[in-house]
């Protein structure tokens, strides 16, 4: 028994946005079949869109939907949606966060104040964060953090083995130049995904995180210290007697910056 398609009078549908005149403005569009001579869905879904037109009032053929209403019997409900704005070599996107992330310090930026027994003083450790006679805990703040996203369409001569090996070496590095609005050191690439397209470019996502350079920043008594964005302070406590509080405390004593990421140029992105 052969297999037929026919379109139902109450067919099409149709959801407007209302916005404006013309077939531009249609949203959806269902157009509803009947499937005669078959019990194998898979042979009818093969049916309907081998006799569903492809697209109608520019919208895009979507999914099928099939609903048995007999022993060789299918109703077909064909949805048309506008189509995808897909794009094209050379065309990107971006995406950002500002969630920030999390940091654990030893030092406070100020004590507001500090409470002690009527008739003591409360001993003064220059800002450390819950000091102990074995050593300074700290504490966890959120600090700020951009993290932003790139989505690049490239042409499929230029993602090479060698360039994908070039992202994958400049993976965990700071930028070592101004590049994209951030002064050298405050970039920090995460890495990248990528996916070759039906149309033969590749569909590219780079990762990133930005933290902000600073000069100027005082641990203690210890003042002018510069720090680049993904560079890494601690500070070295020792124990001194505070003479007011008659009390042995611990205070810093230097600030080590540290460079835990390399650089490398972002040009090579």
């Amino acid at each position: 028994m052969p297999i037929t398609v026919e379109e139902k009078y109450l067919s099409r549908p149709t959801k407007d946005s209302g916005q404006g005149e013309g077939t531009e403005e249609l949203l959806s569009v269902e157009r509803h079949f009947l499937v005669k001579g078959t019990d194998d869905e898979l042979l009818a879904a093969q049916a309907v869109r081998q006799n569903a037109p492809t697209t109608h009032q520019g919208l895009e053929r979507g999914e099928i939907t099939l609903e048995p209403i007999g022993p060789t019997q299918w109703e077909a409900t064909v949805a048309y949606h506008p189509p995808d704005e897909e794009m094209e070599e050379g065309d990107w996107s971006h995406s950002f966060d500002t969630g920030g992330g999390s940091q654990h310090i030893t030092q406070s930026k100020e004590t507001v104040d500090s409470y002690a027994p009527t008739g003591e003083t409360a001993p003064d450790f220059k800002g450390a964060i819950g000091v102990t006679k074995d050593g300074v805990a700290g504490v966890d703040i959120t600090v700020p953090v951009y993290r932003f996203s790139e989505t690049h369409i490239i042409a499929d001569e230029k993602v090479t083995n060698a360039y994908k090996g070039r992202l994958f070496n400049l993976t965990g590095k700071t930028n070592s130049d101004a590049w994209n609005g951030f002064a050298a050191g405050e970039a920090l690439f995460l890495g990248s995904s990528g996916s070759k397209r039906g149309r033969g470019d590749w569909e590219i996502t780079f990762n990133f995180a930005a933290s902000p350079n600073k000069t100027g920043l005082s641990v203690g008594d210890i003042t002018g210290i510069d720090k680049k964005g993904w560079e890494y302070l601690w500070v070295l406590y020792e124990e001194q007697v505070d003479d007011t509080a008659k009390a042995l405390v611990k205070r810093p004593k230097a600030v080590y910056v540290e460079k835990v990421y390399e650089e490398d140029d972002f040009a090579k992105l």
